[in-house]
């Protein structure tokens, strides 16, 4: 089972990929998504996104600024305001 997984900035699609699960920084807190979670939108702070590839493996980080995660039938997409890549 794999989670769609889209990162989006005002300027472009900046990821697309199915992995295992991903840890969002919410306004009220951080969620956790995985494959078949329940329909849900929330507001982002400032953080890290955590983006696990494998149920075995480490997170990757991806700072982002502000914005939106939505989570419906094809998976989790983040709008973020600004994301910070190395």
């Amino acid at each position: 089972m794999a989670l769609h997984f889209e990162l989006v900035t005002p300027a472009r699609l900046v990821r697309s990929e199915e992995v295992h699960m991903v840890v969002v920084p919410g306004a009220e807190g951080e969620f956790g998504v995985l494959e078949g979670h329940a329909p849900f939108m929330s507001t982002i702070r400032d953080g890290a996104v955590q983006v696990y590839k494998s149920a075995t493996s480490a997170p990757e980080m991806i700072q982002v600024r502000g914005g939106f995660a939505e989570v419906g039938d094809t998976g989790l997409t983040v709008l973020a305001e600004h994301v910070d890549e190395d």
